[in-house]
């Protein structure tokens, strides 16, 4: 078998996909894994919180919110406060789902986003996997609740206001 005896260049174009914004919500691929599923072949229940922590991350992460340098600066990070999950249907090995998150409301230190986990169906009809509605709290680096960032606090309530709209344009 070769190894590399060295580290080699790596191309631009390779890089982490952080989703994307439609209409004020965020879109996270992600694909099952044999790693996912349990030994029936469904993906095991605790794994959909892990696809919903990478897209709201992620989703953080293409805003420019960096949470790290928050928390190194002394402002502090989000963390889980309340979460409220309901499993609609089982996702299995190979399938290609998506997470969708909006941003439902702004409080004072925390924040409500919606995450809804959809399989794309052969027929491109979206089917509905996995719902929740999770409180993520703005706490300081002694874990207290805080107030979010003021340049954060007017980018997630841009993009409430966009899926809002976007919402009140499909009706």
């Amino acid at each position: 078998m070769r190894q590399m005896e060295h580290a080699i260049e790596i191309p631009d174009n390779v890089q982490a996909m952080n989703g994307c914004f439609v209409d004020g919500r965020h879109y996270f691929a992600v694909r099952i894994y044999f790693e996912d599923t349990d030994f029936s072949g469904i993906v095991y229940h605790a794994n959909y919180l892990r696809y919903m922590e990478r897209a709201r991350s992620d989703m953080l992460r293409l805003l420019g919110m960096d949470q790290n340098k928050a928390f190194d600066s002394g402002e502090g990070v989000y963390a889980v406060a309340n979460l409220a999950i309901k499993y609609h249907l089982p996702a299995k090995l190979d399938d290609d789902l998506i997470v969708v998150s909006t941003v439902e409301k702004m409080r004072a230190a925390s924040v409500i986003i919606d995450q809804t986990i959809m399989r794309r169906g052969s027929d491109q009809n979206p089917e509905i996997i996995t719902s929740a509605n999770i409180q993520v709290a703005f706490l300081n680096p002694q874990g207290r609740p805080h107030g979010h960032p003021k340049a954060w606090t007017e980018t997630l309530n841009k993009v409430m206001t966009a899926a809002q709209d976007a919402e009140n344009q499909e009706d």
